[in-house]
């Protein structure tokens, strides 16, 4: 391997106020000044990502850049940390896609610091078929559990069910043994959302927004991964002493609730960010994630695509069109 060696990336280039992103040729000495050089065969596609390829400057600050906040592959070079050639690793979060170029290209180099070693009995495109949607999912669950969530309290409600995170989110719940209620705006997902798990499937209108300061609690406890007026829905209708893990903002950064559902109720709001937590707390969840959190439900209907139909699929992500998990594999 040599600085001249080539690549092939997916690229996002600013061109009169427009962002448009198309198959490039690299080279490895086009990489940041990193410890590890990975030659990445699989990537997972995020919101994040498609924030970064529509140009997102709160996302991405500078152009050129190759977005893809996953990546999972092999070794090639490591001038530092516990990593050597041949090693089978996964990055998620931290600065990749962002500013430091991500997993739509062939090659990474990041910090030693960002590595998550491969789970046992994983490959790349396994370990991708969850990246980032899967991680924050599994942290959501982490969380409820830490705060005693248990299913003999009653029905969990996840919002945004049909998207990455929430689809993995019923699913573990459901393995789990939750009595899972979905809630999705895409009422032709409905059935895939039973096969995940769920008990009930509901309309986005569940979570539409009312004058009321309070609802009937009808949840034990939540997953949001939407944000906006949904998660703020969502409160009024916990149980006394739940907690909602809030992970997402597709539907806004903005929360507008009272104080009431937690000094009446002692509900929680748990945030859950899966960008800049401890590697150890990463590597704790993928470990999960291997073993009794698997989901081969959602393992079994992730969609394969190459870099050629990233635009496509990325779209659709910002119109809300998006279901399910992709998987960007460099050798289609």
């Amino acid at each position: 391997m040599t600085d001249t060696t080539e690549f092939r990336a997916w690229r996002v280039e600013e061109s009169n106020g427009d962002y448009v992103g198309s198959e490039k040729t690299l080279r490895v000495a086009d990489l940041p000044e990193n410890e590890v050089l990975i030659k990445v065969s699989h990537s997972s596609l995020n919101y994040k990502d498609a924030l970064s390829a529509s140009g997102n400057k709160g996302v991405t600050r500078e152009f050129p850049h190759t977005p893809g906040i996953d990546a999972a592959g092999e070794v090639v070079e490591a001038s530092a940390g516990p990593l050597s050639a041949g090693d089978k690793v996964l990055v998620t979060g931290y600065d990749l896609g962002m500013n430091t170029d991500g997993g739509f290209g062939e090659y990474i180099r990041v910090p030693a610091a960002w590595c998550v070693p491969m789970p046992a009995g994983w490959d790349a495109r396994r370990a991708m078929v969850y990246g980032t949607a899967g991680l924050t999912a599994g942290l959501c669950v982490k969380k409820l559990l830490a705060m005693g969530a248990a299913p003999e309290q009653g029905r969990v409600v996840v919002s945004g069910a049909s998207g990455a995170v929430g689809s993995v989110a019923v699913e573990i719940l459901a393995r789990l043994g939750f009595d899972v209620v979905a809630i999705s705006g895409k009422a032709e997902h409905a059935e895939n959302l039973k096969k995940l798990g769920a008990g009930e499937v509901l309309g986005r209108d569940a979570l539409d927004p009312t004058k009321k300061p309070m609802l009937k609690p009808v949840f034990a406890n939540g997953i949001d991964t939407v944000g906006g007026s949904p998660l703020a829905e969502m409160l009024k209708q916990i149980l006394p002493g739940g907690s909602v893990a809030c992970c997402g903002l597709v539907a806004g950064p903005a929360l507008e609730t009272t104080v009431l559902p937690f000094i009446l109720r002692g509900n929680n709001l748990l945030g859950v960010d899966s960008v800049e937590i401890p590697l150890a707390e990463k590597q704790l969840v993928w470990s999960r994630l291997a073993g009794e959190w698997a989901c081969p439900e959602t393992e079994a209907s992730a969609r394969d695509i190459g870099r050629g139909e990233l635009d496509s699929a990325l779209s659709a992500f910002l119109k809300g069109m998006s279901s399910g998990k992709i998987v960007l594999d460099h050798s289609r």
